[in-house]
């Protein structure tokens, strides 16, 4: 985080929580504002974005739940990965099933030449999941989907996730015409 401001919107959005939440917390957020990523306050929780492709990442909030205590979440925006955990394609299955189910905007529109709103080759950079059956179901990779109860053991794979996404944001949604060497290389500019 670069200033004094964003330190104190992450230091009191964390607060609440028990110190290894704040340092699982302050972990991703770090590592986000080492590839340049700005948090900004967005409602009740803190949005994650770039200026280089002006595309939203992640968002950190906060639940509160039945017993009035401060439960964290995360979500991340990993459509343009590949490879993931069994736990991560867990979640992008029950996130295209939930999403798509009350809201057909939220369907890959973008593989029928419906939408034209990402850039990158059509099919790059969506959520998609084969169930038991065989069908393939596919979902917008606009939007960060929500990773329930991250834990320790998620963040180097969150960290991978968030590199492997941010390559791809950069190298098709820059707003700047970078070069393949400075995209390598983006954290030191």
């Amino acid at each position: 985080m670069k200033t004094k401001k964003q330190k104190e919107l992450i230091k009191s959005h964390l607060s609440p929580f028990e110190s290894r939440i704040q340092l699982l917390y302050q972990d991703i957020i770090l590592y986000l504002s080492e590839l340049g990523y700005r948090p900004k306050k967005a409602g009740s929780s803190i949005s994650f974005t770039n200026d280089v492709h002006g595309k939203q990442i992640a968002k950190i909030g906060t639940d509160i739940n039945k017993n009035e205590a401060h439960a964290p979440w995360f979500s991340l925006r990993f459509s343009a990965c590949k490879g993931y955990s069994q736990r991560f394609a867990d979640i992008v299955r029950d996130a295209i099933i939930k999403v798509t189910a009350n809201n057909q905007y939220r369907l890959a529109r973008c593989t029928t030449g419906e939408c034209n709103g990402c850039k990158g080759e059509s099919g790059s950079h969506i959520y998609t999941s084969i169930l038991p059956n065989g069908e393939r179901l596919a979902s917008c990779g606009a939007y960060a989907i929500k990773i329930p109860n991250i834990s320790i053991d998620d963040l180097n794979e969150i960290k991978e996730l968030i590199k492997e996404e941010h390559e791809y944001l950069v190298k098709h949604e820059s707003k700047f015409n970078i070069s393949h060497w400075a995209i390598k290389n983006l954290a030191f500019l």
